[in-house]
């Protein structure tokens, strides 16, 4: 069995989920709860994001780029202004996101992996802002 997270670093880490799929959701926190992350949502839209922001601190979050038809980007930005890391979870290529707040995310592609879920978050909350991105809107 894989050392979950907690066990890896001393104490569970919290992330943020927003996506509006609900199988989706339930998939992503099913499996971040296996890994032993405590896990903060799912919520759905871009005003339950944002509020949520202002309740909790989380350690990073994943990120769908479409809820209900609505770009992410309000999301992106106050994750990046609280030093958050985020990964985008998307159908769409890199290519398509000229935002700043977007554009230098991580990126995963839908359908995600359990592996790659586990080695996205890994590599985010060892260097939340690797180098080449633009770090937190903050430190700009």
């Amino acid at each position: 069995m894989t050392p979950t997270i907690e066990a890896k670093i001393g104490r569970a880490r919290r992330v943020l989920v927003v996506e509006d799929e609900l199988l989706i959701a339930m998939e992503l926190e099913s499996l971040l709860r296996e890994d032993g992350y405590v896990v903060h949502g799912p919520v759905a839209t871009i005003p339950r994001a944002l509020a949520r922001l202002d309740e909790i601190l989380p350690d990073a979050a994943l990120l769908d780029v479409n809820l209900n038809g609505r770009r992410s980007t309000p999301v992106a930005a106050a994750l990046a202004a609280r030093g958050i890391p985020f990964v985008l979870l998307t159908g769409y290529g890199r290519q398509q996101f000229t935002e700043p707040e977007l554009r230098d995310a991580r990126i995963l592609s839908k359908p995600v992996s359990h592996q790659q879920l586990r080695q996205a978050l890994a590599a985010m909350l060892v260097d939340p802002w690797p180098a080449g991105s633009r770090g937190p809107l903050t430190k700009r």
